[in-house]
């Protein structure tokens, strides 16, 4: 009996394998910078648990870094020069206008509309996506804010997983969202809410799907030129197909909150084995004995259009620290008539992941993206959060409501208040316990997120897609959905009741008041 569980074992893993080693993945990739770089760990873990990788990487050459040797197959597509001149400018005036406090949803449409153009010329490339289709791909993976890659799965017919770089909320995949204590994205509330915080969330809530229609009908003209009619996707309903929704978040960040059973935290992915600093981080950190450094890394994206103005503010407050400061900061963005502050050493890049994992670190000055706070919350470390964009200032907020760090703005940035938040968070021991028992937390989970990654794509391809996972509400309608028309018929039956009830009393009303006079005649 022992022997044959233990066959069915093995033949059990070994099928597992069989299939992992066969199973053929398309990742595609076209938004650069930290969506990048979280798909590129999602494509090594793949790779290295036995699958067959292939990024689809297209454009966004500018945000993507140097190439180098992939354990992956990757597909590179650049669109016509003139589309990627006219992407670069209007992405350039989106984030000149976002540092400057300026993140009108109007830029972000029309940097959409870009995206959307150059998908239509990815789509018409045959020599493309006719490779595509003869490599018959078992999966997809796509980044849920990459609608192209969604329109690439659909064109090959193939069934998809989605991973969403952001918090819940950042798209519409179907979650139920009680707006009582789920906060909308964009309303910068915790999950406590008083009564006009739900007033206001209800209202964003509202706002939300707008902004959603505004952004994904950015696309309806590439959609049209590739799918016939009649059978034309809508980007909305596309989002609900995915088999798997993976979220690179974490509860030790996020709020608590309903989730489906295809929903699968990954926050940590971008995790790796902590090697040593090189040695030119550990002289310099050496010189600040116990009192130890501070990192400041503001992402790739910000390192390279932040202002001289506020590197010179943020200069003058380092100046006022005990502490070594390691920033990233490009030196050719320096301002030359600028004295670099004793304590700080500026590089064009930095191990971030081993640098928080240092002993002497004693706090994380990032603009909250969610790769960097999660490697924050991995090691324990407190931040001081300067939010710029898209879903860094809802990451701050989580930041500040489970007191591991606190929030300061871009356009507030003076050397004297940098300098006593800064101070704040390294002196009040409180941020470091939070910090601390955040990561106790990441940590204790049962699997790793790399493993529940890999584990859950072996499920659905093993079980030919994740149908028993999804509520049939996904394919409902919103009014189906929230009961309106349940509702709408029970008030017309209840007005209904009222006004034949209404009517017969006063029929019996007359009827008895004619009874009456032919009594008293």
């Amino acid at each position: 009996m022992v022997g044959q569980r233990v066959l069915l074992l093995a033949g059990f893993f070994l099928s597992e394998f069989l299939l992992s080693e066969a199973a053929k993945i398309l990742i595609g990739s076209s938004l650069g910078g930290s969506h990048h770089l979280l798909l590129d760990r999602v494509s090594e873990i793949l790779q290295d648990h036995g699958y067959n990788v292939t990024m689809l990487r297209y454009g966004a050459e500018f945000l993507i870094p140097e190439n180098n040797e992939k354990p992956y197959q990757v597909i590179s597509c650049l669109p016509p020069e003139d589309y990627e001149k006219e992407i670069n400018q209007t992405f350039n005036y989106f984030m000149t206008e976002a540092l400057h406090g300026r993140e009108a949803l109007n830029n972000f449409v029309k940097l959409m509309e870009q995206l959307g153009i150059r998908c239509s010329d990815l789509l018409r490339r045959d020599d493309i996506m006719d490779s595509l289709k003869n490599e018959n791909f078992d999966l997809v993976f796509v980044d849920a804010f990459d609608f192209c890659s969604l329109l690439v799965a659909e064109k090959l017919g193939k069934p998809f997983v989605s991973i969403l770089p952001t918090l819940f909320g950042s798209v519409d995949n179907g979650l139920p969202s009680p707006v009582s204590y789920v906060p909308a994205i964009g309303s910068l509330l915790t999950d406590h809410m008083d009564f006009w915080g739900r007033v206001k969330n209800f209202l964003m809530f509202f706002n939300f799907f707008i902004s959603q229609w505004r952004i994904q009908s950015s696309f309806d003209n590439a959609i049209k030129e590739h799918f016939p009619e009649g059978s034309r996707p809508v980007l909305s309903h596309l989002l609900k197909k995915a088999e798997l929704w993976f979220v690179n978040s974490d509860f030790a960040l996020e709020f608590a909150r309903p989730l489906l059973p295809n929903t699968v935290y990954v926050g940590g992915l971008m995790a790796r084995p902590v090697k040593p600093v090189p040695q030119e981080f550990e002289n310099f950190i050496a010189k600040f004995g116990d009192s130890g450094f501070v990192l400041v890394a503001l992402g790739s994206i910000v390192n390279s259009y932040q202002s001289q103005e506020v590197l010179m503010e943020m200069n003058s407050a380092f100046a006022h620290l005990s502490q070594g400061v390691i920033w990233m900061c490009k030196a050719s963005k320096w301002p030359k008539d600028v004295k670099l502050a004793a304590n700080v050493k500026i590089v064009d890049w930095l191990p971030q992941n081993d640098l928080l994992a240092h002993p002497r670190i004693r706090l994380f000055v990032t603009h909250g993206g969610m790769n960097s706070v999660m490697e924050a919350i991995q090691h324990g470390v407190p931040m001081v959060g300067i939010p710029i964009l898209g879903d860094q200032p809802e990451n701050i907020v989580r930041v500040e409501a489970k007191k591991l760090g606190v929030s300061i703005q871009l356009k507030q940035i003076k050397a004297e208040t940098l300098a006593l938040k800064m101070k704040e968070v390294i002196e009040d021991k409180r941020y470091k316990s939070a910090a601390v028992a955040a990561s106790i937390i990441r940590h204790s989970h049962p699997l790793t997120p790399a493993q529940r990654l890999v584990g859950w794509v072996d499920h659905i391809l093993q079980t030919g897609g994740a149908a028993h996972l999804k509520p049939h509400a996904l394919q409902q309608p919103w009014y189906e959905q929230y009961l309106l028309d349940v509702i709408l018929f029970l008030l017309m039956v209840t007005l209904g009741t009222l006004w034949l009830c209404g009517k017969l009393l006063g029929i019996m009303g007359r009827w008895l008041c004619g009874a009456s006079k032919l009594k008293k005649a």
